[in-house]
């Protein structure tokens, strides 16, 4: 191995020391605020008699709302700077989440998870986009499967903070879901002022890196920039109708329907195993197959990256979720379906971080910003169609285990359109374990 190349390494682990942490906490804060209704959903419905129907649909409304806004949202990234929008994104997500507290209405229901989406719209595919900016191509799967740890460790650690919430029922006369949403939401407007302190928009913005490091990160991003543009649409208008745009988004649609579709009823599916209430109890077993989803997550990446089998890899872990999805709806043992749910979890985790590489790999500057964006908001629709499907499911064939095989094939569905849409991707100068020499 070079001394070049061990000086790339270098870097990027410093980079990757300095920003995951942060917005792995960024993250595991946007996945408890758009899915703890999970946890609150049955008190919240016999506080304010919203029926499932009407839970679905605010639960799923918030994908609207998030989809309309997502380009403008990651646009405007691009111009301002990532430290100023996430910023702004945070702390508005935040207190739109804490006033969740007050939705003793339908209608109020609607209109603050619409408005929750709204706010969060940017969030994700901007901190994809960031991370372009900050890691060359053969890290960045590894980067981008650290920063999904955040929506597993916000189960780990969010399920008993969430269990333990709901249990403050009457606590200052609030009832248990109404702690949930305060408390969560003000959490995430906090880090909100902090990411604008910590984070820095680029590499030539960090002063914790030296001029030499500096130097040689930018050098290795822009190679990586040239290359992708040889090869992808270089304005903005040019990505978003790309076909290869395109047929990602509905790739991403499938496989955000089957994540959602799982983890909104996350929670009652494991109090129902457990003939048990949500609560502190139930939030530590819903945490279990989020830690296997963990351990998968940070050596699948790795694997991908090493060997180059990005696509491979995202095809076997959505054949490997789908399957869980269905057989935990359709075993008859509670044991066995937790382990159905850890096989599902996980394989749905690891395979979005390898699904991210495919569009990054040619996309780069504003098209990339524009495109990212495009494939999240119209594939997180998925996440708004997966409450309702599921819910149909699970009334036209009058079983609780329709839903969760339908979400299966999806998942499989997704995995069969990898194989025949997305294309192995070129291989670039610099891979690991394969390595090119210095210059």
């Amino acid at each position: 191995m070079s001394d070049h190349a061990n000086a790339e390494d270098a870097v990027t682990a410093r980079v990757m020391r300095r920003l995951l942490p942060f917005l792995l906490l960024m993250y595991m804060l946007a996945f408890l605020d758009r899915a703890n209704i999970g946890f609150a959903q049955k008190a919240l419905q016999h506080d304010t008699g919203l029926s499932n129907a009407a839970f679905a649909f605010g639960a799923g409304v918030f994908f609207v709302g998030y989809a309309l806004f997502e380009v403008p949202s990651n646009l405007l990234l691009h111009r301002v700077g990532a430290k100023l929008w996430m910023c702004r994104i945070m702390v508005t997500w935040g207190l739109v989440s804490a006033a969740m507290a007050f939705a003793h209405t339908a209608t109020a229901f609607y209109i603050l998870r619409f408005m929750l989406g709204v706010a969060e719209a940017g969030f994700f595919p901007g901190i994809v986009y960031y991370l372009t900016r900050w890691f060359p191509q053969s890290a960045r799967a590894r980067a981008l499967g650290l920063f999904y740890f955040g929506a597993p460790l916000a189960f780990i650690f969010g399920s008993p903070l969430s269990g333990a919430l709901l249990d403050l029922h009457g606590a200052l006369g609030f009832a248990g879901w109404q702690w949930l949403f305060l408390v969560e939401g003000v959490l995430a407007s906090i880090v909100g002022v902090w990411a604008f302190w910590y984070l820095d928009d680029d590499p030539s913005k960090a002063r914790w890196l030296d001029a030499t490091q500096r130097n040689l990160l930018i050098s290795r991003l822009d190679q990586d920039a040239a290359t992708a543009s040889a090869h992808g649409p270089r304005s903005v208008l040019a990505a978003l109708v790309d076909p290869r745009v395109l047929v990602l988004s509905a790739v991403y649609f499938l496989i955000q329907m089957s994540v959602y579709g799982v983890i909104f009823y996350l929670p009652q599916q494991v109090a129902a195993l457990m003939g048990a209430h949500v609560g502190a109890k139930v939030g530590f077993v819903t945490a279990i197959p989020w830690l296997c989803a963990v351990l998968v997550t940070w050596i699948v990446p790795r694997y991908a990256d090493r060997h180059a089998q990005h696509r491979r890899l995202a095809v076997l872990m959505l054949v490997v979720a789908g399957f869980g999805i269905a057989i935990s709806g359709l075993a008859g043992q509670p044991l066995v379906s937790l382990i159905a749910l850890c096989f599902a979890a996980s394989g749905l985790i690891a395979a979005q971080p390898l699904f991210w590489t495919f569009p990054t790999h040619y996309l780069t500057g504003a098209a990339a910003a524009g495109a990212i964006a495009l494939i999240n908001s119209l594939g997180s629709l998925g996440g708004f169609v997966a409450p309702m499907v599921r819910t149909s499911a699970e009334r036209i064939y009058d079983s609780t285990s329709a839903g969760l095989v339908l979400l299966g094939l999806v998942a499989v569905l997704a995995a069969i359109a990898i194989i025949v849409f997305v294309r192995p991707a070129r291989t670039s100068a610099y891979t690991p374990g394969k390595r090119a020499k210095a210059s």
